[in-house]
């Protein structure tokens, strides 16, 4: 039964998540109905990551195991036909290695976080930013962001709904940067806590907006309390660039 690795980009504001819920429309689900639309089997496509209600990818990775082999262009192609006209997309379909896994053989995740930072909403974007009025200080927000660098317990970046059995985790970027009207936000490590991210990004822009300090960051990540917390990001702005293997 061969298995087929697929490198997926969605536009998460119609979805739930990821993940498959009961009622509820997701891109694994839409997914799993067009694979089988495609050859009629009943299949569960596993993915790297679950995002949450309303966030995007574009390197999102996932597997599905099909009975008959197909050439992967093929796989690709058929299930977008089947996917059509929704906001989800398979980029590239490839035979995986045996022994892979899309979540168990990942050894990273990089995420970013775009932030629109002027006076008028967005026209364009609407649903894929956070719009900020107030100027935001990204060079604080940098200095701030590197504090969260390294080895922690992430407990104040941690949702309380957060099902992982240790709130420690290793950050390896935490970067931040201007790019005309946007502060961007990148953010990689090999797991992330549930909505740790967004609530990284929020607190981030608490310093931009000049009502914390880099110091007040440090300071929170070291109380390794929720209630520590800024307020989270909206689920708008965020996106799950890529996986690394």
């Amino acid at each position: 039964m061969p298995r087929y690795r697929l490198d997926i980009e969605y536009d998460g504001r119609p979805y739930c998540g990821y993940q498959a819920q009961a009622s509820q429309v997701s891109v694994q689900g839409s997914l799993e109905r067009a694979v089988t639309a495609f050859c009629g089997e009943t299949v569960r496509v596993a993915a790297a990551g679950r995002t949450d209600t309303g966030v995007h990818a574009t390197g999102q990775v996932a597997q599905v195991d099909l009975a008959r082999g197909w050439p992967a262009e093929t796989v690709r192609d058929a299930i977008n036909a089947h996917l059509a006209p929704e906001p989800v997309v398979v980029l590239e379909a490839s035979v995986a290695p045996e022994g892979w896994h899309a979540r168990f053989s990942a050894v990273g995740r990089r995420y970013r976080y775009r932030i629109l930072n002027r006076i008028s909403r967005p026209a364009l974007e609407q649903g894929r930013v956070w719009h900020v009025k107030g100027p935001l200080d990204a060079a604080a927000m940098g200095e701030a962001a590197r504090a969260l660098l390294g080895r922690h317990d992430f407990t104040t970046f941690r949702d309380v709904g957060c099902q992982a059995k240790s709130p420690l985790r290793t950050l390896d970027v935490a970067d931040v940067r201007r790019a005309g009207d946007e502060v961007v936000l990148e953010f990689a490590a090999r797991s992330f806590l549930h909505r740790q991210v967004r609530s990284m990004a929020g607190t981030l822009v608490q310093v931009g907006l000049g009502r914390w300090t880099p110091e007040d960051v440090k300071g929170a990540l070291e109380a390794r309390d929720r209630k520590a917390c800024g307020p989270v990001a909206p689920s708008d702005g965020l996106y799950l660039t890529g996986v690394k293997y």
